[in-house]
């Protein structure tokens, strides 16, 4: 009797070498190099604070110890089929809106007059704009997926129908960021994220190029209203952000501060840096140096090569997440992984412009470098998506080859 042939084991069947190894490797280069930076950005501050029990290593430790549970969350949401997103579509935007309300109660924290973060008894205080994100990710790839037939209709009036009907109740949950918890950055990273997917599906390019056009006179026109009618704007503090970027002397001692000393940083730190762990400017300068600024501390410590790494990390990054998107089975896969790809994306290039001073100074974090466990946490999970809709595209291309094969 003739023996069955022994299966040989490969690495790819073998725990994470089942999913795709670049994208992992790269969220773990990524992940490691932002410990590194949060603890040489912050253990100045946090050896110097009673807040912080004394502890120089006291971010590092919550940084690490959100890592390793959105690593866990990642693994879980890895092995569960994309496709049961579809289910939690509409429970996620009711979601959404249901913690933006619950941002005007009781269990809302207000800091630097900004209602961000929810304290929960028992359970902490975690930011929302985190969970809305991945929310708005699923609600708009399920819906998005539902109209694509009308939006890619060959009738400007269809099309622009249905593109309205997708993007109302974004627009809803946009308004209700704004308005309600005063966090402008994240509501134009949610709209900016829906954007980027149904550009993906419209299959023509001029409406977003003129919109595009349209918004950059829109803000021209804005910033010269501002200049010529300085009164009018300092009734609130996001106009006096914008006039202290657009003459950042006038105003160095308030609105101004942050921006100027993380330009003071990047500009001394030369091709390779002061060092590891010898910045001068995260003694004190430059406020919370271990949040939205830490690209500045990079810079500062490792110069324009240290930058770079990082900047070409992000970019092999997303080049993965585009191809895993270019793979996937189906357009609702598809645009999942567009929208964690858009997510990244927006992040990253609007909290660089901030760090160099090409925009105004606006709460935008920089992704696995900036501290903060409910970030770290959502943004694993959202690459748990990504790794599954790659597991199963790949699957299935292993099946029509085995078929075409018998």
């Amino acid at each position: 009797m003739a023996k069955s042939p022994r299966k040989r084991t490969r690495l790819r069947d073998i725990g994470l070498f089942t999913y795709d190894t670049n994208l992992i490797l790269a969220v773990v280069f990524l992940t490691v190099f932002g410990l590194i930076m949060i603890y040489s950005a912050s253990y100045y501050i946090t050896s110097m604070s009673e807040k912080f029990r004394y502890d120089p290593a006291y971010f590092l430790k919550n940084q690490l110890k959100w890592s390793l549970v959105g690593i866990a969350a990642m693994m879980v949401v890895a092995n569960l089929d994309y496709h049961t997103w579809r289910y939690f579509a509409l429970i996620g935007f009711v979601i959404s809106v249901v913690l933006i309300l619950l941002l005007k109660t009781p269990l809302g924290v207000t800091v630097k007059g900004a209602t961000r973060w929810l304290q929960i008894p028992g359970l902490g205080q975690f930011q929302v704009a985190e969970p809305i994100k991945v929310a708005m990710i699923l609600f708009s790839a399920f819906f998005i997926t539902k109209t694509a037939s009308s939006i890619r209709h060959p009738g400007y009036i269809e099309a622009f129908k249905a593109i309205g009907i997708v993007m109302l109740p974004v627009v809803f949950v946009f308004v209700l960021i704004w308005k309600l918890s005063n966090n402008m950055s994240t509501a134009i990273i949610v709209l900016g994220i829906s954007c980027i997917m149904i550009f993906m599906v419209y299959p023509r390019y001029w409406p977003f190029f003129l919109a595009g056009i349209l918004a950059c006179i829109g803000v021209t026109l804005y910033l010269q209203f501002l200049q010529n009618s300085p009164g009018d704007a300092e009734e609130g503090f996001r106009s006096m952000r914008i006039l202290a970027w657009l003459n950042p002397y006038a105003y160095e001692s308030d609105k101004a501060y942050q921006s100027l000393q993380a330009l003071y940083a990047i500009g001394s730190g030369g091709l390779f840096g002061k060092g590891l762990g010898n910045s001068i400017q995260k003694l004190g300068r430059i406020p919370e140096p271990y949040n939205d600024m830490i690209f500045s501390i990079v810079c500062e410590e490792l110069g324009v090569f240290g930058a770079g790494l990082v900047i070409l990390m992000f970019i092999y990054l997303l080049y993965r997440i585009y191809s895993v998107a270019q793979q996937a089975e189906d357009l609702f896969g598809r645009l999942l992984v567009i929208g964690v790809f858009g997510h990244v994306a927006l992040q990253v290039v609007l909290n660089l412009m901030v760090v160099t001073s090409l925009v105004p100074t606006t709460g935008v974090t920089l992704p696995f470098f900036s501290a903060g466990g409910t970030a770290t946490a959502f943004l694993f999970v959202e690459f748990g998506i990504v790794l599954n809709v790659e597991k199963c595209a790949r699957r299935k291309r292993e099946q029509q080859m085995a078929e075409r094969i018998r």
